[in-house]
C-alpha cells in the first residue's frame, strides 16, 4: 500500500513539474511572438509604450495591470485574436502563438 501512495505521490510530482515546464516554455516562445507583435504598444515590460498611448489616445496599453491579470484566460486569448479597440487582431498566430503570447504576457506581470 504505502508503494502505490508513494508511486502516486511521485507521479503528481511530475506531472506537476510538467506542467510549470510548460507554462514556463510558453512564457518564453511567447516573448519572440510578443516582441515582434505586441512590444510597439504595450512596451517590453507590458506597462504601455507612453509615445504610442499618445499617439493613439488610449490608456489601455498597461497589460500588466490588475485589470488585464484578473481576466481570464479565455478573455485574453478573444482579445488577442479579435482585437479590442484600436488594437488589431492577430488572427495570423497559429493556436500555439496565441497560448505562448499569453504565458508570456501573464509572467510579465509576475
Amino acid at each position: 500500500m504505502w508503494k502505490l501512495a508513494v508511486v502516486t505521490m511521485f507521479g503528481l510530482g511530475v506531472v506537476g513539474i510538467s506542467s510549470s515546464d510548460t507554462l514556463a516554455a510558453d512564457a518564453g516562445s511567447g516573448k519572440a511572438v510578443y516582441e515582434k507583435s505586441c512590444v510597439s504598444c504595450h512596451g517590453a515590460n507590458g506597462k504601455g509604450n507612453a509615445v504610442m498611448a499618445k499617439a493613439l489616445g488610449e490608456k489601455g496599453l498597461n497589460i500588466v495591470g490588475k485589470d488585464t491579470q484578473a481576466k481570464k484566460d479565455a478573455d485574453l486569448l478573444k482579445v488577442i485574436v479579435e482585437g479590442a479597440g484600436k488594437m488589431p487582431a492577430q488572427k495570423s498566430l497559429s493556436k500555439d502563438e496565441q497560448k505562448q503570447v499569453l504565458g508570456h504576457v501573464r509572467s510579465l506581470a509576475k
